[in-house]
């Protein structure tokens, strides 16, 4: 079993990743998806928890040697990247979605110098919009972005294009095609299932008015 449906495996496991492609789901960005990921339910399994915070070790160990910080994507990627930077034994910083609106009006919550380099870490890239920014705010501080950790993406082309522009590494512990491939293994859906879901992948915006 390789490493991207080991935990692709784990996530289904616990439902973290719920498939419906009969009764999609409403996205915040108003989008009907088939597919609804929650990892934050992993940090409720001690098991799961220590497996996936490994992988991410080991991601971060192997692909980014040069890090000298860990920095979490608020909020998800908070808990996920202060176990990296414990295990890791490397300082721990947060970014914000924006600055606060009181206080010191920071978006950058943690103790950094300008100069270090640094790998971000998210539990879910969709579009990349959000993880991007909060790649930009850190070097916008002065911080060298090394690159970035997920734990799932779904692999959308407009996310690879952004990550490219950026020049950002995005390594992901599983992807959307692993999880589907398994799904369809383990008789989770059905081969009408899987063209439904990958159809959604290809035009997400659009696939929603035909459902």
């Amino acid at each position: 079993m390789t490493n991207k449906k080991a935990v692709a495996q784990k996530l289904l496991q616990i439902n973290a990743i719920k498939l419906s492609p009969d009764n999609p789901f409403t996205w915040a960005s108003g989008w009907k998806s088939p597919i609804y990921c929650d990892n934050r339910k992993s940090l409720s399994f001690p098991y799961i928890r220590e497996f996936i915070k490994s992988e991410l070790c080991n991601e971060v160990f192997t692909s980014f040697p040069e890090a000298e910080m860990i920095a979490g994507v608020a909020t998800a990627g908070i808990p996920w990247g202060a176990m990296v930077s414990d295990q890791l034994k490397l300082p721990f910083i947060y970014v914000r979605s924006k600055p606060k609106d009181h206080g010191l009006g920071n978006q950058i919550e943690g103790f950094y110098e300008e100069g270090k380099s640094v790998v971000l870490i998210e539990d879910l890239v969709s579009t990349g919009k959000s993880s991007l920014e909060a790649a930009e705010a850190l070097r916008n501080a002065g911080l060298k972005v090394e690159g970035m950790v997920s734990i799932f993406t779904y692999g959308f082309g407009v996310a690879a294009d952004a990550f490219k522009a950026s020049g950002i590494k995005l390594i992901s512990l599983t992807d959307y095609s692993s999880l589907i491939h398994l799904a369809l293994e383990q008789q989770v859906i059905t081969e009408d299932d899987e063209k439904a879901l990958l159809n959604w992948r290809e035009n997400p915006a659009e696939w929603g008015k035909f459902v």
